[in-house]
Order: C-alpha cells, then structure tokens, then sequence
C-alpha cells in the first residue's frame, strides 16, 4: 500500500474489533479516526487519506468514529472534579453537554448529552460519574449552576462553588470543543443526539490521549 509506512503511529486507545468486519486496514482507521477527532473536518480528513493512496468517503469515515464506540476510562480517584454544563446546538434544537474533569490532570472523567438541564438530570450524570470512578470523597468545583449544585447536595457529594482556579479544567474543555464543532458550523446537523453524544464521547477519549 503506497506510504503505508507513515501509518506506524501507535492508537492503543482506539479499540479497532470492529475493523474486522471493515476492508481497510487498522492503521488507516487509527489515522482517520485520530486526526478527525484532533481537528481535521470529515472531508479533510478524506483528503489526508488520499494523499496516503487509500480512497474513503466522509461517510466511512464518519461511521469508524461510531462503530469504535469510544469512552473516558474508568478507575480514576481524583481529590478535585471540576463539573459544569454546557449548551450544544444539535439541528435546530438545544442539548446540553455536562462535563467532569480531573483538574489535576485536565483528564475528562466522563460526558454526556442530555435533552435539558435540571436537577434529575445532575444526579443521574453523578450518579455514573461516581459509578466510574472514586469520587466519593472529591471536593466537587462548580459554578452557581442550580442544577448541579442540587444534584451534588441530593447525591451528598462535597462541592464548592468557585468562578476560576482548577474550575477552569472543565472551561478548557468546553472551548476546546466550541474550537472543534466550528467546523460543523457550531452545529452538529442532520444526526441524531446518540450519534452526536458517542462523537463528543470519542472526542473526550482524544483529548486525554493528546
């Protein structure tokens, strides 16, 4: 395969069982799958593939991202988490992406995407947070957000509410998503929530790899 060799880079993060059922090979996948989450839209993403002699379509592109079905690990035991939420547009409605982060390490510890914002919805993303990690004695940092600071004090979780310091983790990795969904026109369009949810999933696995 022509400049197969530029494709050694390791993924051990990417988790390629899937590709078994694909005609392309595991390090062409790994290096689509890696710069699209770093930046480089679908069609660009496409280009990069071409010019390696290998011709897929945004599309194929697009469903190795999905099939690869990527999470944050789990087993983290921070002192501090950073939370917050945060709108994202998805066609023409809102969601809103919540978000945990070790601000020691600027590791995401786990994402979601929910229809609304409300205290019910704090707790249940609490509630598989601590489910993944230890965090059960951390000092939670948020801003004065009514529905987290309802779902920590329901789950009774420590939290402080605090605008800067380590909160700003957690700020770090918003815009670092605002900076990408810019190529989606700061839309994700004409896919379903779940399938925008497993991108920003996967896109979260990127950056604690990055």
């Amino acid at each position: 395969m022509p400049e197969s060799n530029r494709l050694s880079e390791s993924t051990g993060w990417i988790d390629l069982d899937f590709v078994e059922r694909e005609r392309t090979p595991c390090p062409i996948v790994e290096k689509g799958i890696r710069h699209h989450l770093a930046g480089l839209s679908l069609s660009n993403t496409v280009v990069l593939l071409e010019d390696l002699g290998v011709k897929r379509s945004r599309t194929a592109v697009h469903n190795w991202v999905q099939k690869a079905d990527l999470q944050p690990a789990a087993g983290e035991s921070p002192d501090r988490v950073a939370v917050d939420q945060k709108a994202i547009r998805i066609n023409d409605e809102q969601y809103w992406l919540y978000a945990a982060v070790d601000p020691e390490t600027n590791r995401i510890l786990h994402a979601r995407l929910f229809p609304t914002y409300t205290i019910a919805i704090a707790r249940e993303f609490l509630t598989e947070l601590t489910e993944k990690h230890a965090v059960e004695d951390a000092m939670f940092l948020v801003d004065d957000a009514d529905d987290l600071i309802g779902g920590l004090r329901k789950e009774g979780l420590s939290y402080r509410v605090q605008q800067h310091g380590h909160r700003n983790a957690v700020e770090r990795v918003f815009r670092e998503v605002e900076r990408r969904t810019s190529s989606f026109s700061n839309c994700f369009s004409h896919v379903e929530p779940p399938t925008a949810e497993t991108w920003l999933q996967a896109h979260a696995v990127w950056w604690n790899h990055a």
